[in-house]
This record gives C-alpha cells, structure tokens and sequence, in this order.
C-alpha cells in the first residue's frame, strides 16, 4: 500500500474537520428538518412557506454571489427569476399537454435567453462604471416587466397563465401513503424542489470557495490591484453575472412549478426584487448561508404578521383602535426590518461570523 503524499494528509485533515465541523452538522439538521416538515405539518399554509423559502434562499444566494462576493449591484435580479418562470408557464401553456419534455425545452429555453442576456449586459455596461450597470439592470427588467403586461397573447398579461405538471408532479396524481403522509403530486413536488434547491445552494458555495470566487473578492476589495496582479477583472465579473443570472433563472422555474401560475406581479415585479435586496440585508452580504435566513425571516413574517388582526379580534374583540393598528402589519414588518438593520448592520450571519471572530482572537490572546 502506497504511503500518502503530504498534500493528500493535508487534503484527508481538511475533509475530516469540514465533515466534524458544526457547521456541517447545522447543515445535515436543517436538511433533516426539511426532509420532515410535511409529515410533521398537515398543514399547506406551512409546507408553502417553506417550500418558497427553500427557492427564494438559492435565489437570494445567487444575486449575493454578483452583490456581496462581487461588488455588482443589479436592480434587475428579478427579470431572470421571472425568465425561468414565465419560460416553462409558456412553453405548456402554448405547447401542451405538459411533458417532461417540456420542462426540459423551458429550463434549456430559460438558461439560453439568461445566460445571452447576462452577457449582453455584462459587455455593455461593465466596462463603465458600476452605477451604469445598476441602471442598465432595472432598465432591462422593468422593460421586461412592460413587455409581459402589455404583450397579452403571448403572456395572457395581468391575468397570467395557469398550466399544469406532468406525471408525479400533477396535482390529479395520488400515491401510497408513507408514515401517514399521503403522497400527492404537492408533495412530490415539494421534494423535488428540495433536492434541486440543495445542489444548487452546493454549486454556489462551490462556485464562491473556488480560485474564481476567490478573485470576485479580491477585485470587490480593491479592483485596480487586481488588475496590477494580472487578473483580467471583466472577464471575472462577467462570469460571476453568468452563472448567477443562470442560477436566478432556474429557481424561477422551480417557483413556477410550485405556484402552476404566473403573471408579471408574481415574478418580474419590482417588490421582488425589493424583497431579495431586504433578504441579502437580513442575512448578511457576502456569507450565502445569510440568504437562508433572510428568505426564512422574510417569508415567514410575509405569511403571518397579516394574521395579527384576527389575533387582536380576538384577544381584544371590543377595542376598534387595536384592530386598526393590527392591520398596519406592513408597518410592523418595517419596524423589524430597521431593528434588525440596528442591532445586525451586517445582517444576522455576518454579525454571528464577526462576534466568532473576535472571541477566537481574545483566546489566541490569551493562549
């Protein structure tokens, strides 16, 4: 038996500390926990929420990847989504009855539109300044926005297109019960989402902790020293808008499959983008596993703080000024997001990060 090289050690202790790690047990557990939500919950109401979290997390993951490792600020995140949705909605819609087939004509038709874009975007506006890219995104995504209203036999405009899912993912479909679960074409389909939304997060990560990520973040910091290295910083950046446009388009098409709808307020809409621009935030810049937890504080507060009205009824069923102030529940969500900007200015996982930091410096200190 060949003795090991010292790299190979090296590389065997890196493996053993990641999979020992903590925060790989944290990992294991959340999957776990996802794994088991529709058998712990009868309950739709919380098997959407967290099937959307699970997509709106890649989806936040991918513009943290421009935003947070590369220093690129897109107001036009969005119109990607909306690509990947509103490209299998229309492929059955117009193409139908839904197949396989046509799920993978759409994610191939959604990739190809993204990925052109991205680079047509990348190539006109990078070589500028980093305002004109911003710009030139929120131009192109309310022009997208524009075109899906107005364009009425193509995308049925507002009214937005209703389509279904073949085989498993049909909602007719019915299978065996599994521990008291009955497994229905929702439930399959929450799985899948499961599944693709996990080795998508994995390509992210990947993708930031590889020599390319780690370049994107050398030419954030400081791009002119980058460039005096002899890193080609264009070429980087536009591979960074790539792959994260690419990602974006995927998880719009699994929210697609989720909803089985889809109109330009549900996934092209400037809120949208609003939203993951507030989940980044929330998480944390530059961290990916923030966007789990601000697609988690977003979605979840979205789903019931609109329910303090009927606990205010309730509690106080004779009181008219707190019925009122129960139905300002956007205003609530205001004050949470300015209290968590307070207390967390770089969001909840870079400030856990920094405050981890700190206590290993005092025990170096003191060791």
């Amino acid at each position: 038996m060949t003795e090991l090289t010292p790299v190979q050690k090296q590389r065997l202790r890196e493996q053993h500390r990641r999979f020992s790690s903590p925060a790989f047990l944290v990992q294991l557990a959340l999957i776990g926990i996802l794994l088991v939500i529709p058998l712990a919950f009868s309950s739709f109401r919380v098997i959407d929420v967290v099937a959307k979290i699970m997509i709106f997390a890649v989806f936040v993951a991918s513009y943290d990847l421009l935003l947070g490792y590369s220093g690129l600020l897109s107001l036009g995140h969005s119109m990607f989504f909306g690509i990947g949705a509103y490209c299998l909605a229309l492929v059955i819609y117009h193409l139908g009855p839904p197949s396989w087939y046509h799920i993978l004509l759409a994610t191939g038709v959604a990739l190809t539109l993204s990925i052109s874009m991205a680079v047509v975007i990348a190539f006109f506006s990078l070589r500028v300044k980093a305002i004109f890219f911003a710009m030139m995104t929120l131009a192109l995504a309310e022009f997208a926005d524009i075109l899906a209203i107005q364009w009425y036999d193509l995308t049925r405009a507002e009214d937005g297109v209703s389509f279904k899912l073949p085989g498993i993912f049909s909602l007719d479909w019915t299978g065996t019960s599994f521990l008291g679960l009955e497994i229905t074409g929702r439930i399959t389909t929450y799985y899948f989402i499961l599944v693709v939304s996990v080795f998508l997060f994995i390509g992210l990560l990947k993708f930031v902790r590889s020599p390319v990520g780690r370049v994107l973040k050398a030419i954030r910091d400081n791009e002119p020293r980058a460039t005096a290295l002899g890193y080609r910083t264009f070429r980087y950046q536009v591979l960074a808008i790539v792959f994260g446009s690419a990602m974006a388009s995927l998880t719009g098409i699994l929210f697609a499959m989720w909803l089985r709808y889809v109109n330009p307020g549900s996934v092209l809409s400037m809120p949208i983008m609003l939203n993951v621009l507030l989940m980044v935030i929330i998480g944390g810049l530059g961290t990916m596993y923030g966007s789990i937890v601000g697609a988690a504080f977003i979605k979840i507060a979205e789903a019931w703080l609109p329910d303090l009205q009927k606990v205010a009824k309730g509690l106080l069923p004779h009181i008219e000024v707190a019925h009122r102030l129960a139905e300002r529940w956007i205003l609530y969500f205001g004050i949470l997001f300015i209290l968590v900007v307070f207390f967390f200015p770089k969001g909840f996982v870079g400030t856990a990060k920094e405050i981890i930091r700190r206590r290993r410096g005092r025990r170096m200190e003191r060791g």
